[in-house]
């Protein structure tokens, strides 16, 4: 397989660590997020890796899409999570409040949303989110 250059550099959630100890591993099927937060963040790194794959893959059966096409002219800035409500490793179900900020066509903006997930057979799930002003 060949060298990932997003490998060696920080990591696109902002969590501090590398790409490769953080996300890269959820993204390379390594290891599984051990929590919703986890999750929200190695997905906020697919959408700038524009990897509809993995989000698929993460995705619930019950409320993915047929087929998911991401725009490669949408840029992911930042990504800040406001709040969790449970999502943790021994839970079954969380929520993940965040604030993805963006560029698009040159114009800024800021997508902001309360995702929630579900936790079974030992993985995460994505399920739908509530879109807040």
């Amino acid at each position: 397989m060949p060298e990932n250059p997003a490998a060696a550099r920080r990591c696109f959630c902002l969590s501090g660590e590398e790409y490769a100890q953080c996300c890269g591993r959820f993204h390379t099927g390594q290891s599984e997020a051990a929590t919703a937060e986890q999750l929200m963040r190695s997905r906020y790194s697919a959408f700038v890796l524009l990897d509809a794959a993995y989000l698929m893959r993460t995705w619930h059966p019950d409320t993915a899409p047929s087929e998911l096409e991401l725009d490669p002219a949408m840029e992911w800035r930042r990504l800040d999570i406001v709040s969790t409500s449970q999502g943790g490793p021994l839970d079954t179900a969380g929520t993940v409040e965040f604030k993805a900020h963006f560029r698009h066509d040159g114009v800024r903006g800021v997508h902001h949303e309360t995702s929630r997930f579900v936790r079974e057979n030992r993985r995460w799930y994505y399920v739908d989110a509530v879109l807040l002003a």
